[in-house]
C-alpha cells in the first residue's frame, strides 16, 4: 500500500510533470547519468527502542518486509526516476547497510543501475544521514542538458542547457509547458507541494474511473500510479537484497 500510495505522489508534482515532458520531447537528448537520492537522519539512533510507532514497524521486518531503507523511501527515488525519464534499469548492483547496531533492516542502501539503452545511474537512500529531513533530489543528464529537481524546493526545476547558463524554471511560470500547468492549483509565489501533489494523484484517478463507468473518453494527460508500478517497486528492492547479499553482485531486476 505504501509504494502504491506514496511513493508515486511526487508524479503530481507540476515541476515533475514539466520534467518528464521535456524528456519525452527531447530537450535533453540521449539520457547519459541519472543521479537520484533520498537521505533522511530520523533513524540515526535507535529510536524503535523508545516506543516511537513510525520506527517500530518500519525496522520490523516481520511487518515491513526485509527491506528497511530500501523499501521504505528508496522505492520513492527509484519511481521519481523511472516516472521522469521513462526507464527502468534492467540490473542493479547494490550494498544495503545497518549502522545502528541491533537493527534488524537495513538503513542505508547505495545502488548502482544499468539500463538498456547505456545509460548509467546511481541511488542512494539514507535514514541515518545527519541534517537530512526528506532529501528526495533528483538529476538527468543527457547529451543535451540537465535537469536538478529537489522535493524540498518542489517550485523550482533548474535546466542546464549544454555550454548555457542555468535556467530556473519555477512553477506557475509562462515558462512551464503544458504538462506542467495542466497540475498547477495556485498562482506564482504561493507555496505548492506534497499535500498537493496527493490530491492531483488522487483527482485524477477518480477522473479515470468516472469516465470508465460512464464510458466517456479520459482525458489523456491522466497520470496516475498502477498496480505494474507498485510491481516495479517490489522487484527493485528485491533484487537490491539478493545483490546486496551476495556481496555486491550484479543482478537483473526481475518484472
Amino acid at each position: 500500500a505504501s509504494i502504491f500510495a506514496v511513493t508515486y505522489n511526487y508524479s503530481g508534482y507540476p515541476l515533475v510533470r514539466h520534467a518528464r515532458a521535456m524528456v519525452q520531447e527531447g530537450e535533453l537528448g540521449a539520457i547519459r547519468v541519472i543521479q537520484v537520492e533520498y537521505p533522511q537522519d530520523w533513524l540515526a539512533e535507535p529510536l524503535e527502542n523508545t516506543g516511537q510507532k513510525q520506527a517500530d514497524w518500519r525496522t520490523d521486518p516481520a511487518r515491513s518486509g526485509d527491506g528497511g531503507c530500501v523499501g521504505d523511501i528508496g522505492t520513492h527515488a527509484y519511481h521519481l526516476a523511472n516516472f521522469v525519464t521513462g526507464m527502468m534499469p534492467e540490473q542493479i548492483l547494490a550494498e544495503a547497510t545497518i549502522f545502528v547496531p541491533g537493527r534488524r533492516v537495513d538503513d542505508n542502501v547505495q545502488i548502482l543501475l544499468r539500463y538498456g539503452n547505456g545509460a548509467r545511474g546511481a541511488l542512494w537512500a539514507s535514514q541515518v544521514a545527519p541534517g537530512n529531513d526528506n532529501g528526495l533530489r533528483l538529476r538527468i543528464f543527457g547529451e543535451k542538458g540537465g535537469l536538478d529537481w529537489r522535493q524540498e524546493e518542489p517550485n523550482l526545476l533548474v535546466w542546464s542547457p549544454l555550454g548555457e547558463a542555468p535556467r530556473s524554471i519555477r512553477r506557475g511560470a509562462t515558462s512551464m509547458n503544458a504538462a506542467g500547468q495542466r497540475v498547477n492549483r495556485t498562482p506564482p509565489g504561493h507555496p505548492e507541494g506534497y499535500l498537493e501533489a496527493f490530491a492531483t494523484i488522487y483527482t485524477e484517478v477518480a477522473t479515470a474511473i468516472v469516465a470508465n463507468r460512464t464510458t466517456s473518453l479520459a482525458d489523456p494527460g491522466l497520470t496516475f500510479p498502477t498496480i505494474e508500478d507498485g510491481f516495479a517497486g517490489v522487484a527493485m528492492v528485491d533484487a537490491v537484497l539478493r545483490s546486496s547479499a551476495a556481496g555486491g553482485a550484479w543482478m537483473p531486476v526481475e518484472l
